[in-house]
C-alpha cells in the first residue's frame, strides 16, 4: 500500500497472488510477501505484525456468484480464520475490509452504520457473517474495526474493470458509447480507491477507544449516484459518447444509499478528498495513455471473474480456487 508507506508504516502482506499477471500501467510497488491462501493461515504469520488490513476475498458480487459455497468458505470462513490467528498473535488491531453489499435491496432510503442488513448476493452475505463473527473475538487486548466500502473505482497498478464507473469509463474511451444492461435507475455509494486507503490510515492511527469494534461507511455523502447518472458525468470528459439501455431493462436488486457521516464526524484530519467527476477524468487519461479495447478490459486480465476462470481452464488453480501451480507470469 504506497498511501500507508508514504505515511511511515512498514507494510508486509500475505497473497495467494491469484491476481500477479493483472497489472495495468506500471507495475505495483514490490512488497515483501508471504504467498500462501487465506484459508491456510497460522498464528506463526502474525508474530511481530502490530496490525492486519485483511483485504482478500472474492472481491465482488459476480464473482461471488461464481461458485457461492466458496464465498462463504473464503470470505467468511478463512476471514474469521485470520482474524483468530492474528490475535492469538497478540495483533491489537484488525482492520476488515466489509462492504456496503451487506445493505443490499434497501431502496431509496439513506443508511448509516445501524440500518439492518439485507444482502442479495453470496457476496454481501458472507460479508455480514464475517463482521458477526469478527466483533465476537474483541477484547481489551484486539480491536477489530470495520470498513464498510463504498463501490471503489480510480486508477491503480491491478486496476479492474468490473467495477462499475472503471467498466463504464472504459466502455467509453474503447468504443465511444455505454450499453446498459439494466435500467440505470439503481443507486449505488461510490468511493475512490486512494481515500479507501486514506480510511485505512485512519483507523490504523487513531486512538483504541475512538475505533475499537467501530463500523464506518466509506465514502463521502455526495458520492451517492443513480447508475444512469453515472453515463452523463462520463460523457462530459469522454466528448460524443453515446448512451443506450437494454430493451425492457429492469432495475438492478442491489440498491441502496449510504450516510457517511460517521467517519467524517470521527475523522475530521483525514477527510476523503475525492469524487467521482475528478476520478472519471483520471481513468479517462489513463485509458488514452495506456489504451485498452472492449475485448482486453472484459477479457482475462482486467476481470477478475473471467481470470479465475482462465486459471481454472489452464490448470494453474483448481475448482477449489487453490493455487495448483506458479501463477505469477
Amino acid at each position: 500500500m504506497p498511501f500507508l508507506r508514504a505515511r511511515s508504516h512498514e507494510v508486509s502482506g500475505l497473497d495467494s497472488e491469484l491476481f500477479s499477471r493483472c497489472n495495468f500501467g506500471e507495475p505495483p510497488q514490490a512488497v515483501p510477501t508471504v504467498r500462501k491462501d487465506v484459508r491456510d493461515v497460522v498464528t506463526a504469520d502474525f508474530r511481530g505484525i502490530d496490525a492486519v488490513v485483511h483485504l482478500a476475498g472474492l472481491s465482488n458480487d459476480p464473482l461471488g456468484d461464481l461458485d457461492p459455497e466458496r464465498t462463504y468458505e473464503i470470505n467468511y470462513r478463512a476471514s474469521v480464520l485470520v482474524a483468530e490467528q492474528a490475535k492469538r498473535a497478540g495483533v491489537q488491531r484488525f482492520v476488515f475490509s466489509s462492504s456496503c453489499s451487506t445493505y443490499g435491496a434497501a431502496g431509496d432510503d439513506i443508511l448509516d452504520e445501524s440500518a439492518g442488513f439485507n444482502p442479495v448476493t453470496p457476496y454481501g452475505e458472507s460479508k455480514v457473517m464475517a463482521e458477526r463473527d469478527i466483533a465476537a473475538l474483541a477484547d481489551d487486548d484486539f480491536t477489530p474495526v470495520f470498513l464498510r466500502n463504498a463501490t471503489a473505482f480510480g486508477v491503480s497498478p491491478r486496476l479492474r474493470f468490473d467495477l462499475v464507473v472503471n467498466n463504464l469509463v472504459a466502455w467509453a474511451s474503447a468504443s465511444g458509447f455505454i450499453r446498459f444492461k439494466s435500467d440505470g435507475s439503481a443507486w449505488r455509494p461510490l468511493v475512490h480507491i486512494e481515500d479507501i486507503s486514506r480510511a485505512v490510515a485512519a483507523v490504523l492511527e487513531a486512538p483504541r477507544e475512538r475505533v475499537h469494534c467501530e463500523a464506518f461507511n466509506i465514502g463521502k455523502n455526495g458520492e451517492n449516484y443513480r447508475i444512469r447518472d453515472l453515463a452523463e458525468i462520463i460523457a462530459e470528459v469522454a466528448r460524443g459518447t453515446e448512451v443506450s439501455f437494454a430493451q425492457g431493462a429492469s432495475a438492478d436488486l442491489r440498491n441502496y444509499r449510504v450516510d457517511c457521516s460517521k467517519y467524517e464526524q470521527t475523522f475530521p484530519e483525514m477527510p476523503l478528498v475525492w469524487d467521482v467527476p475528478r476520478g472519471v477524468r483520471e481513468l479517462y487519461a489513463a485509458l488514452q495513455k495506456h489504451p485498452v479495447s472492449a475485448e482486453e478490459f472484459e477479457g482475462i486480465q482486467y476481470c477478475r471473474i473471467a481470470h479465475l476462470r482462465w486459471l481454472i481452464d489452464e490448470g494453474l488453480v483448481d475448482g477449489a480456487l487453490r493455487v495448483t501451480s506458479e501463477v505469477a507470469a
